[in-house]
């Protein structure tokens, strides 16, 4: 068979089950450590480290105790966002019905599924809404510019994202669609079929996590961007929104909004990204407007 392979120049496929990964670091009796825990939990703490090192440059406009504030509420928004989100917009399949919000009586097969983080299900674009709520609070009660804010925050999130992309491919879940004969790296995923896919979980790790990790970094640390209030932002903001509705394209639909897909030409992730474009598009054009900080009339957003 690898010799008709061969001659015909088509490539055998990568089965993922022959690379030996698991979904677990170790475990210890019932206890598991988890990579997709592991990746956020150290998404949190290279964010508390690195927002606490940010601080410290000129024009910070925060201190370290609205830092210890900021990163506890914002755990608890992506958490509780980003679950409520995949409530609310991945889950219910034809009826339409959100069913991790309607399904809580003993009889049913996934009652109190709301609760049950540990058998995954989490939303972007949840955790996005979560985190920015986390934010206005926080700014609310110190007092705080919720741009500027926002804006230091929103550097370290594609290192987070990036993780979570790599558990993923670890735990061999969210696939890609079905590849083309000159896709050489495409994988045979067991949960899918026999059929060679798109990892495009590494691609999302890749564009939405390293490449928006590397610019965002550069731009905090190499230019006086952080002094637009709000620029930081905006550009993440387009840059995930991009990268996202790209990648779309070469991900598998959830199996529950396959047909939605169908009918509408684009995934649920894309038709919620492209608010999210919109946005960051409105934010970057009102920050370039503006003024940098030190300029003339200092400008708090």
């Amino acid at each position: 068979m690898l010799s008709l392979l061969a001659s015909s120049g088509i490539a055998e496929p990568i089965y993922w089950e022959n690379l030996g990964l698991r979904p677990y670091l170790f475990e210890i009796g019932f206890f598991q450590l988890r990579y997709y825990s592991l990746a956020y939990l150290l998404g949190v703490i290279f964010a508390y480290w690195h927002v606490s090192r940010m601080i410290k440059s000129p024009g910070a406009p925060m201190a370290q105790r609205h830092v210890d504030d900021l990163f506890f509420y914002c755990t608890l928004g992506v958490i509780l966002g980003g679950r409520l989100g995949y409530a609310a917009f991945y889950t219910g399949g034809e009826t339409g019905k959100p069913s991790l919000f309607t399904h809580f009586t003993p009889t049913e097969t996934i009652s109190w599924d709301l609760l049950r983080l540990w058998d995954g299900g989490m939303s972007f674009h949840g955790g996005v809404l979560g985190v920015l709520v986390a934010i206005a609070w926080v700014a609310w009660r110190g007092k705080l510019p919720f741009l500027r804010v926002a804006d230091y925050v929103s550097v370290t999130v594609p290192v987070g994202y990036m993780l979570g992309r790599i558990a993923n491919f670890i735990n061999g879940e969210l696939w890609g669609r079905v590849a083309g004969e000159g896709v050489r790296w495409a994988m045979v995923f067991p949960g899918a079929d026999n059929l060679p896919r798109h990892p495009s979980q590494l691609y999302q790790a890749g564009t939405e996590g390293l490449l928006l990790a590397i610019i965002m970094l550069l731009l905090f640390w190499k230019t006086r961007v952080r002094f637009r209030p709000g620029l930081l932002v905006g550009v993440f903001t387009i840059g995930m929104g991009v990268g996202r509705f790209v990648n779309e394209f070469f991900r598998e639909p959830d199996a529950q909004l396959a047909e939605f897909t169908a009918q509408t030409g684009l995934s649920m992730g894309q038709w919620l990204t492209i608010p999210l474009i919109l946005i960051g598009l409105i934010v970057t054009l009102y920050a370039a407007m503006r003024a940098p900080l030190g300029s003339g009339t200092p400008r708090t957003a």
